[in-house]
């Protein structure tokens, strides 16, 4: 009988990721301790402090990273197999924080919401009743909301990182969980809500098991969990490879779907809706950055030399996500589900920068390229996405937020500023030049062109165009177009410093992306490729 050997972990590298859950295991027990009214202020500042530290931690422990002269990043697989410290992963856990703490100030905005938060006072108690009266008579509010975030984070952390299909699919239900749970605590439309994260859990419970099926699949064709071993097992050929076919298709359904793509993308329009807006900025951008992290490391580091079975599957699903999210943007009548089938199209350009994903055999200039094509991409997105829905907060009328499109008639006029930084980060998202959407564009266009993807290309470029269509569309609708008769119009509430300051780092990122573009590409290209 062998030694029992107690397992090894570097925390030099993990402590970012170890702040984070550490400080969400604090916010609960904040929530038994300490006292009610108190609770706000102490939760927030924890989060936004735990965050705060993770980003830099984040920033000590990528320069950290030695980089060889081929420009491979040097890391390491720590626990136990179960984590890869490298270039790639770390970059996604600044990403994800950096987005994440804009996520959080945009939780503790106050002033906005008249005094109160966003959140629902008494979830458990059914909208319209005398309970839930009464909790918003008393000023209650959900505070857990705080480590329910942290948790969540942690999850998006995990995901990336992970070098195993366990630690994958872990990671996967830590970062959806909390969100389930967060899409429900709106205090206004309390219905839709409750509506919204109804939905979003029963598919992402569907969703969940497909990944398991085809883990289990894979573990049947390659004997191990271990993304390498798998990658080993296909270079090995041996043999019974519908049984691998089979299962990532499987576990690729599971991933698609918490990115957003057709067809498993009928959750977005109706969650990014319902819930909170300041949960739609956080999810929209922070659960793509990792989802599309684990679909990176999965594709290139276990499947890379069998790219050429699964990549005619992200052909068709690219192309469909791209058709379809362009085409029924422009029929959408209310601002958050505009944004989210914006989303889904956007879903469908970052799966064609997946395209150009090499083989490790072929590890070279092309490879790389491709990873800075997606990372750039996933930036550019969340600054524009995360700036967006925050600006959605503070347009209001007499029912809470405005988001009919008859509502937003004429704002150009009434607050010309907050519109024109609005209009601004849609043309990012529609990819006019000198924007950071545009970068990110023509990189992930360049990449699949590189990899003989041209039909996915050409397919993207007119669901561009098609995008630009609405997005030029709802800038007119601001600027050039008066209220409706029988609409209320909308008015801008001055917001707290918080949400000001998470508005104008996107704005100011999206100009600085767009016009100099080379730092964050040579960052990227300083942080390498995955390791195996």
């Amino acid at each position: 009988m062998e030694p029992f050997s107690a397992p090894g972990l570097e925390y030099a590298e993990l402590w970012p990721l170890m702040v984070v859950l550490g400080v969400a295991l604090v916010g609960i027990l904040v929530e038994a301790f300490v006292p009610r009214e108190r609770r706000f202020v102490t939760q927030a500042v924890l989060a936004i402090g735990a965050l705060g530290v993770a980003l830099v931690g984040t920033v000590v422990v990528g320069v950290r990273l030695q980089v060889v002269a081929d420009g491979a990043a040097r890391g390491l697989i720590t626990s136990q197999g179960s984590l890869a410290v490298d270039g790639p992963s770390v970059f996604l856990w600044g990403l994800t924080l950096v987005f994440a703490l804009a996520g959080a100030m945009l939780f503790a905005e106050r002033r906005v919401h008249a005094g109160v938060s966003v959140f629902a006072g008494q979830a458990a108690a059914l909208p319209g009743t005398a309970a839930e009266r009464d909790a918003s008579s008393r000023g209650l509010e959900h505070t857990e909301v705080y480590p329910l975030m942290l948790f969540a984070v942690g999850g998006m952390m995990l995901f990336p990182a992970s070098s195993d299909l366990l630690m994958m699919f872990v990671a996967l239900e830590v970062l959806s969980l909390p969100l389930y749970i967060l899409c429900g605590l709106a205090r206004r439309r309390r219905l839709l809500s409750q509506e919204a994260a109804l939905k979003y859990f029963l598919l992402g419970a569907f969703s969940s098991g497909f990944f398991v099926y085809g883990m289990a699949l894979v573990y049947g064709y390659a004997g191990s969990m271990d993304l390498a071993a798998i990658s080993e097992a296909i270079n090995s050929d041996i043999g019974n490879h519908d049984l691998l076919l089979l299962g990532v298709g499987l576990m690729s359904v599971g991933l698609l779907f918490k990115v957003g793509a057709v067809p498993f993308h009928a959750w977005t329009p109706d969650v990014y809706q319902g819930a909170p807006t300041a949960v739609t900025a956080f999810m929209a951008a922070c659960t793509k950055i990792a989802a599309f992290g684990a679909l990176l490391r999965l594709f290139y580091v276990a499947l890379g030399d069998d790219r050429w079975s699964w990549q005619p599957m992200i052909w068709v699903v690219a192309i469909l996500t791209m058709l379809l999210g362009s085409a029924l943007a422009i029929v959408q009548t209310d601002v958050k589900r505009m944004l989210a089938y914006s989303a889904i199209a956007h879903t469908g350009f970052l799966l064609t920068g997946l395209l150009g994903v090499q083989a490790p055999a072929d590890l070279g200039p092309s490879e790389i390229s491709s990873l800075q094509a997606v990372l750039f991409y996933l930036a550019a997105y969340s600054l524009a996405t995360v700036g967006g829905f925050a600006i959605v907060t503070v347009v209001r009328d007499a029912g809470g937020e405005a988001t009919r499109f008859a509502s937003w008639a004429g704002l150009g006029k009434r607050a010309p500023v907050l519109a024109g930084v609005f209009g601004f980060l849609l043309l990012s998202m529609a990819g006019i030049p000198l924007t950071a959407g545009f970068v990110g564009k023509w990189a992930v266009f360049e990449v699949a062109l590189a990899a003989g993807a041209w039909p996915v290309v050409l397919v993207a470029i007119a669901a561009s165009v098609v995008a630009v269509f609405f997005y030029v569309r709802f800038i007119w609708l601001m600027f050039f177009t008066d209220p409706v008769d029988g609409v209320e119009p909308a008015a801008v509430t001055v917001p707290s410093p918080l949400t000001s300051l998470v508005i104008g780092v996107c704005a100011l990122g999206t100009v600085l992306l767009g016009v100099l573009p080379g730092p964050v590409l040579a960052l990227l290209a300083d942080a390498g490729s995955f390791i195996r």
